[in-house]
């Protein structure tokens, strides 16, 4: 059998310790590679999930006045209530009367909510029945009458019931927040009205309803 000299040995050795080393050297860059891939993975979908739950954390805007203890336009989370936004300002004034005005009501971005005190309700007691209390975006106001024969808007002013909100589809006479949602309802599942009969169509709205509200109501 061969036997290596001593100059040979070491050479050898020599050899197999540069093999070692660079296999070493390639196991560790493997793994330093693959974690450095793990962690800009988890930073991707970190960015990922916090864009998606900004975009879900939708806001609007909403001014409140009146008997509050701080008047100021408030950033409430979509779907918000007044109720909502009441306690976005601290809360009501001892003079506050809310006994006409949903506190469970929707709001919807641009809207303005205006408390009114116990003298300001007294005095819209002694005119004609009728609280202005929502306005929405355009500053068109969203009358909510203590009797049936709501006033829209003006008496010259028309709803378009393809484009109208879900307050000021309320505003028309008869029409509450469930028809109201009714008819959005319908809107987009079915596109919009064609002629204003069309409304008809809309559950809970017959020929006695529609008469109430035909000369207040347009498509376009």
């Amino acid at each position: 059998m061969y036997q290596f000299d001593k100059k040979q040995k070491i050479v050898l050795a020599a050899l197999a310790a540069i093999v070692a080393g660079f296999i070493c050297y390639y196991v560790y860059a493997k793994e330093d590679n693959s974690a450095q891939l793990t962690y800009e993975n988890n930073s991707i979908i970190q960015e990922e999930t916090k864009e998606q739950e900004e975009y879900s954390d939708d806001t609007i805007l909403v001014h409140v006045s009146g008997a509050v203890n701080q008047e100021e336009v408030v950033e409430l989370k979509v779907n918000s209530r007044i109720s909502d936004a009441i306690d976005k300002v601290g809360g009501l004034r001892e003079d506050a009367c809310t006994e006409d005005i949903n506190l469970a009501y929707k709001l919807e971005d641009g809207m303005k909510i205006h408390i009114p005190t116990k003298q300001e309700k007294q005095k819209e007691e002694t005119k004609d029945g009728t609280d202005n209390y929502i306005t929405n975006s355009s500053g068109i106001t969203n009358n909510h009458s203590t009797n049936d024969e709501k006033s829209v808007s003006t008496k010259n002013s028309k709803v378009n019931i393809n484009t109208a909100t879900q307050a000021q589809l309320e505003t028309l006479p008869g029409i509450g927040p469930s028809t109201a949602s009714k008819i959005l309802t319908y809107r987009k599942e079915k596109g919009k009205f064609t002629k204003i009969e069309d409304i008809k169509e809309v559950s809970g709205i017959g020929d006695a309803k529609f008469e109430k509200i035909k000369n207040y109501i347009s498509i376009k």
